[in-house]
């Protein structure tokens, strides 16, 4: 009898175990489609925008018509350039009217970059062309909480995956086109700009380590 119980229970538990492996087995899903979904790559990602502003100015000679530079300077206001913007001079006068388009620039924080995008239109005689080439990087449908986190019998990313830690990289990126093509490497390295962090983590106080000790109630210790 003793040995007839232990195969008996024996064979009930491999049962079982086939039982249970089967069903397991029935959840897998077989939809290819569902595969990005499982898996670790965001969902959401930075998109630039582009769009390049023109303002043609009257410049005989080279110089500023007189009342352009206050149309100039109303136009960057009306914009409202600032970071993010990059601003060009275009046309035959361009390299003698650019020293007072970066003066007006120069109010808003703005330098004028060498060359110019390419625009519609041709840059009249007696004229330069300014250009505001605007490029914006954001994560559209951030945030995203349109399913819950839990249950999830499929393991899927959530849809607000990447919004955080993209969202913060396209805020702060200086240049959006560099994320796009990213930026070539200088042909010469200058060390002192290499080390010039390093050096002031190094030889700069932290932030509040003398303030520390007089708001400590024991002194600091």
């Amino acid at each position: 009898m003793r040995g007839y119980f232990w195969k008996d229970s024996t064979m009930r538990s491999t049962f079982l175990l086939i039982a249970v492996g089967s069903a397991l087995a029935g959840c897998q899903t077989t939809d290819k489609n569902d595969v990005p979904a499982s898996g670790i790559a965001p969902v959401n990602v930075p998109v630039v925008t582009s769009a390049d502003y023109v303002f043609d100015a009257a410049a005989p000679g080279g110089a500023l018509a007189p009342g352009e530079s206050d149309r100039l300077n109303g136009w960057f206001q009306g914009l409202g350039i600032g970071y993010g913007d990059s601003v060009f001079v275009d046309g035959g006068y361009a390299p003698a009217a650019r020293a007072q388009v970066s003066a007006i620039a120069g109010r808003y924080g703005m330098l004028v970059t060498a060359g110019a995008p390419v625009t519609a239109g041709v840059v009249q005689p007696g004229s330069v062309r300014v250009v505001v080439a605007r490029r914006r990087a954001t994560v559209p449908g951030c945030p995203n909480w349109r399913q819950a986190s839990q249950p999830d019998w499929n393991n899927k990313t959530m849809p607000n995956f990447g919004c955080g830690v993209n969202s913060n990289m396209a805020a702060m990126v200086a240049d959006p086109e560099d994320l796009i093509h990213g930026r070539e490497g200088a042909s010469v390295s200058d060390t002192r700009t290499a080390t010039r962090a390093v050096e002031m983590y190094r030889t700069k106080p932290l932030t509040g380590a003398g303030a520390l000790q007089d708001v400590s109630p024991k002194g600091g210790k």
